[in-house]
């Protein structure tokens, strides 16, 4: 295992600032319709509806929900689109996401590690 402090984590920080262009021009678009941009309540029912969906895409995925279209292509539109809300939440909130990713990562790996090398196997 490596240490989390060793992983490179500049794809994050692109998809981060690739979200916040993304979610400017979002900005732009509420302004000229709602006269405002979203507030974070509305942005947190906008990803709660979408993981909801992603709920049933993975239920149409193993056969047990119908659903129109291509499934896979679905999927990989709602969960690229899921991670875009967290990076939008997380900014909204002052929130450093490469920095909360990397520091549960690490803590989900240490306490992994010790699990794993406590089995003895």
């Amino acid at each position: 295992m490596t240490s989390g402090t060793h992983h490179n984590n500049a794809s994050l920080e692109g998809a981060q600032q690739r979200a916040m262009e993304i979610r400017a021009l979002y900005e732009i678009l509420e302004q000229r319709l709602n006269g405002q941009v979203w507030t974070l309540h509305e942005l947190m029912l906008g990803f709660t509806n979408d993981v909801g969906m992603v709920g049933r895409l993975i239920l149409a995925n193993d056969g047990t929900w119908d659903i129109d279209g291509d499934v896979t292509a679905q999927l990989k539109h709602k969960l690229g689109e899921s991670l875009w809300w967290i990076m939008v939440l997380a900014e909204r909130l002052d929130i450093d996401i490469t920095e909360a990713f990397t520091g549960t990562m690490d803590n989900i790996e240490r306490g992994l590690a010790a699990a794993v090398g406590s089995q003895g196997g």
